[in-house]
Parts: C-alpha cells; structure tokens; sequence
C-alpha cells in the first residue's frame, strides 16, 4: 500500500511573468513546502513567446525563470521539494534544457529529473483542425478562426493537471509545461500526493479552487487588498501564500511566519472573486468547480480554512487561446500644470483633434482621458473635484488603425503640442511615442480528443 501524507503544503512562487524576483527564493527558505509552483502565463504572453520563438529557435519561454531556478535549485534539490511551472510558454524542452544546463553547473547532476510537458501548441496544426470541421469559432462572436487564419500568432489549449499528475508519478522533481492551466500547477501537486481519482469531483474542485486563490501569488495575501489595506502590515516583506491541504479536499491558506501582509477571510475572498465568471460553474479542464460551496473561516492568526467545496464532471471540451494580429495603436501623454490644468489639457485634445482631422486622417478608434480630473471614475467624478485646484492632469490620447500609416502621423502631432498648443507642459513621458502592433484574444473551445499532451523527462 502507498504512504500517503496527511498534509501537503504547495507554494505560490511567481503570480505572472514579472512577479517580485524574491518569492520563490523566501517561499523555498522561509520554511518547510513540499512544492513551489510558479504561474507565468496570460494569454497575450503567449504570442510575444511566439514571436521570440520566431526569431531564435531556442527561445520562446520565460527567461527570468531560468534565473530564479539558478538560485533556488541548490535548496530545492537538497529539501526534496519539487517545483511546478508553466514558464515553458511555447517552448518547454528548450526551456527544460536550459534548467539541466544550470543544474550541471551547479554540480547536481544526476541529481535532478525534470519533467517537459507539451502538446498545447497548436499553431502548426490549425489548417488540419480546420480542414477537418473544426471552426474554432470566436467564444464572444461566433466567427470561425478561418477569417482570420493568415493573423494568427499562436495558439494554444489550456491543458489540465492530469499531464502534470504523470510527470510526477514518473519522478519529475521539476515540471515544466507550456499552456497548462493556472490552477492545474496546484491541483496536480495535489492529486499526486493524496492519490486523487481524476473522477473524484469535489476534491478536484477543492484543488482547482486551492490553485485559484495562490494563482496570482501575494494577491491573496494581502498585495492588491482593497478591505483595510492601511492596515496591512510589512507590504515591503510581504509573504507570498501557501496551501496546507488535506486528503479529504479542506486546506488552508497560510504564509511563512515573520512576513508581512496579511491572509484573513476578506484577502481571500477578494481573490476568490477575482476572474471568477459564473460562480456556480468554474470550468477547468479537470473538473467543475462550484464557487457557492465555498467556505472559509478564520482559523488562527494569517490562516484561512477552505472546505465544503463541491465539483461537477469535467466536459469534453478544452479552451483553445488564439492570438491574432490585428492592427496598430499608439498612445501619447501630455501633462499640464497649474492653474487651469485641466481647461489647458481639454484645449490641447481639441487641438489635436482637429489637426489629425485636418490632414484627412480616420482612426478605428480615439479615446482621450484626463489622469488626475477623470481617468479613474469617469466624468461622474468631477462633482466631487475642486477643477481649479488641480494641479496637474495628464493628457492620455490612444488611436487605434488597421494600417499603421495614420497611427504613426498621430505620433508625430502630438509632441509639437509642447510648443505649439497650451502652455505649462511638464512632462512628456518616454518621449515620441511609437507605433505598436496589436495582438487580439480570439478564445474557442476545442474537443478534447484532439489534443494529446506528451511527457518527457530529462536527467540532468
């Protein structure tokens, strides 16, 4: 019979690609974990990996991680903890490779076994799938991928735990995947250690909805904190969260002792919330969770028990995320001072405005705000504001085009403002601002038969 432990304590290391540089370093020293799992990916951080990939075959994965394992893979190994990532973006055995290249510098060789999981890519096989009576149609808008099949940039299916859940089973002390699910680096930690049927509902539930809460790293623990965050001590030693679960699905949030922030039942909820969609039916590759089943309560000082969480059979669909091209934007800011800051950045817009109208230029979109008078909360926000007392407000024009030819113009009236409109500007930030490519979300779902995730391993 298998031994299996009464607790398994999974760290949240890294919220996205840009985290603080310091979590998974305090999360694997500050005290025991079992697991750190870092979370990387948002949907348009896959196609500028593709891109990079595009330009150099061996990139195309986040490359701060390669850094932070250099730090922390001499603890990792000697503590037998083992480390759950998606940073393998749209290239994960290269991303891999470069981890066994640190490991062998480090002198561990041997030591370590890292797990590659692939098969989410689907760029390469969109004219199959297509050909084949799969439209991939726009979630939002109904439109089949093919009307816009020559912009498309990359494309991914979210994967689940199930390929994580292998990779450890087969010794992997690091995991490294491209497009797996956030909460699917938790759950599958979890399923591992206690044994859990890929059919066993509610404690899939209660492990997705685990992974849900550390997904974003100290956003549940008191980073981004709306309730009292005047209160909430240390923010500059902040203690990113770690899940204490339990074999029947009720685990706790928690952090390392002497950190700052602060876990309670409103840091939790608010995360909770935070890109929930329909609380009755959160869908994940894996399983169904029911965010109404949720219980939380205060047990102790910085912890937090989750239980009663109920789950529904997993569907058969998986969610494909497609990044397209789809024109060109450019935003430039100007800031003007006191007295009559605002009047002045009001006139400045008009301004520009009827010169880029003059020059016969057309725009898909214009969008003008105040930073300081309305930015924040709209026009509605002025009653309660003293205009002339403002003492300074920047000017934030954005135009979007198809082609980039009006955009860039764009780029080159609003910097002659400086001299030739309002007076007092102040700053100019970053300068002439340049034109930027558009990358556009075109979500679908995909049946899951035809997505066939791999596992490789690596020895260092």
């Amino acid at each position: 019979m298998i031994s299996r432990p009464t607790t398994v304590r999974v760290a949240g290391g890294q919220g996205f690609w840009g985290d603080w540089l310091e979590a998974p370093y305090r999360q694997v020293t500050g005290g025991p974990v079992d697991y750190l799992m870092m979370d990387y990916l948002a949907e348009v951080t896959m196609s500028i990996l593709q891109k990079q990939k595009s330009r150099d075959p061996a990139r195309g994965y986040a490359s701060d991680f390669i850094t932070q394992m250099e730090r922390i893979l001499p603890t990792v190994v000697e503590r037998g903890i083992k480390v759950t990532a998606n940073a393998g973006g749209v290239n994960p055995r290269a991303c891999a490779m470069a981890v066994a290249a640190v490991a062998r510098k480090l002198g561990l060789s041997g030591r370590l076994t890292i797990g590659v999981v692939t098969g989410d890519d689907l760029l390469g096989r969109l004219d199959g799938l297509i050909a084949r009576g799969h439209d991939l149609k726009n979630l939002d808008t109904g439109r089949p991928l093919h009307d816009v099949r020559d912009r498309v940039l990359s494309a991914n299916a979210y994967l689940g735990a199930a390929p994580v859940v292998e990779a450890l089973q087969r010794g992997a002390q690091v995991v490294i995947t491209g497009r797996v699910t956030d909460t699917g680096l938790t759950l599958g930690p979890l399923m591992h250690a206690f044994g859990w049927a890929d059919d066993a509902w509610d404690r899939i539930a209660a492990g997705t909805v685990a992974g849900h809460i550390i997904e974003c790293g100290a956003q549940c623990s008191g980073g981004n904190c709306l309730h009292d965050w005047k209160r909430i001590p240390d923010m500059a030693n902040v203690g990113y969260p770690i899940v204490e679960a339990r074999g029947d699905g009720s685990f706790d949030i928690v952090k390392h002792p002497r950190t700052g922030g602060r876990i309670d039942v409103a840091s939790v909820t608010e995360q909770l919330v935070y890109e929930m969609g329909d609380p009755n039916a959160y869908i994940t590759p894996d399983g169904v969770a029911d965010f109404t089943t949720i219980q939380l309560k205060q047990a102790g000082k910085d912890r937090v028990r989750v239980s009663g969480i109920k789950g529904k059979p997993a569907t058969d669909k998986l969610k494909v995320s497609v990044a397209y091209f789809y024109g060109y934007k450019a935003v430039g800011t100007l800031v003007y001072a006191w007295p009559d800051a605002l009047e002045k950045a009001k006139a400045a817009d008009r301004i520009l405005r009827q010169r880029l109208d003059d020059l016969g230029l057309t725009f898909e979109a214009m969008h003008t705000e105040f930073v300081g008078a309305d930015a924040t909360h709209g026009p509605l926000g002025l009653k309660d504001i003293d205009v002339a007392a403002i003492p300074e407000v920047q000017l934030r024009v954005g135009v979007r085009a198809r082609d980039e030819a009006p955009v860039d113009r764009f780029t080159r009236e609003i910097a002659p403002l400086i001299l030739n409109g309002p007076p007092s500007v102040t700053g100019f930030a970053g300068g002439r601002p340049k034109p930027e490519e558009i990358v556009a979300y075109w979500p679908a779902l995909i049946d899951k038969k035809m997505v066939e995730p791999a596992v490789e391993l690596i020895e260092t």
